[in-house]
């Protein structure tokens, strides 16, 4: 019997992983690519995919956004209105299959990893999560009943408004839509716009961390309050494992109770940094 092998893309605004796997979860190749100019990238990750010893039966992305999702809409698969100025309106999708002519599925980068963690992660036997990465940007998934959230568009968690306390933070934001949103004061480039350093040469007792936790806690506040889901799973790329217990311990101050002991449903992904492309090579197979 002929295995049949799936192939995977993470799409990030600074690397594309892509991957070649197996339906079950098994990832075979890997390569990262940077992020650079469309036309650039696309020619390296279609080089990677179409000179691979193993063929591809499939495709599944999972990609930054805004992506419009909508398969009725003319723009279906397209990166839209992206801060990354050379990637605005970009035909991903289309791009892709008229690359490798097969089969592809795309869906946002967070929606990919959501999907990863429910089938090999922390979402497993869950029916309600979210999955919500902290890193160049804040995205967010609802995974509701076995099936990812989509209304007018995706859930854009990362721009939610949260209380700016401008006294103890007088950070304007960096957000080049909404300026103090959820991403603008509490992302990487937030982080790193307002200390002068990036959040991974911060140490531990630096007071980045405690308004960190703060602006976290108030967002898990507002999604739990929104969504009423069994975990939030929180990954990305500033998360740190000591974070967790003073971030649990603030959303629990800030519920004071209303919703009972839910402290404890704030964790960290299953499968870590490799959600992303797990999820993508889960999507594969949804084509």
């Amino acid at each position: 019997m002929t295995e049949i092998y799936h192939g995977a893309i993470e799409a990030g605004g600074t690397k594309f992983i892509c991957a070649i796997g197996t339906p079950d979860g098994r990832l075979l190749y890997e390569e990262r690519i940077a992020t650079t100019a469309p036309s650039e990238t696309m020619a390296r990750v279609a080089d990677f995919f179409c000179s691979a010893s193993l063929p591809i039966a499939r495709l599944g992305v999972g990609s930054f956004g805004p992506l419009d999702l909508d398969p009725d809409s003319p723009s279906y698969g397209c990166i839209t209105s992206t801060p990354k100025r050379e990637w605005v309106n970009f035909d991903l999708l289309g791009h892709l299959r008229k690359a490798l002519r097969i089969p592809v599925t795309i869906t946002t980068d967070v929606n990919a990893a959501a999907i990863g963690e429910y089938r090999w992660g922390a979402g497993q036997g869950l029916r309600n999560f979210l999955y919500v990465t902290v890193g160049t940007g804040i995205g967010g998934a609802a995974m509701v009943n076995g099936t990812v959230l989509h209304g007018r568009s995706h859930p854009e968690m990362g721009h939610i408004l949260v209380p700016h306390d401008r006294v103890r933070d007088p950070f304007d934001g960096v957000c080049p839509y909404h300026g103090d949103c959820l991403e603008g004061l509490a992302a990487g480039p937030a982080i790193e716009a307002r200390w002068g350093r990036p959040a991974s040469d911060l140490p531990p007792d630096h007071p980045a961390w405690n308004l960190e936790i703060e602006y976290l806690a108030l967002a898990c506040v507002n999604w739990m309050l929104m969504f009423s889901p069994q975990r939030i799973l929180l990954g990305g790329g500033v998360m740190r494992p000591e974070l967790f217990p003073p971030l649990r311990a603030r959303v629990g101050e800030l519920l004071n109770r209303y919703l009972g002991d839910v402290e404890q449903c704030v964790i960290p992904p299953g499968l870590g940094a490799r959600a992303g492309i797990l999820g993508a090579l889960a999507v594969a197979g949804a084509c």
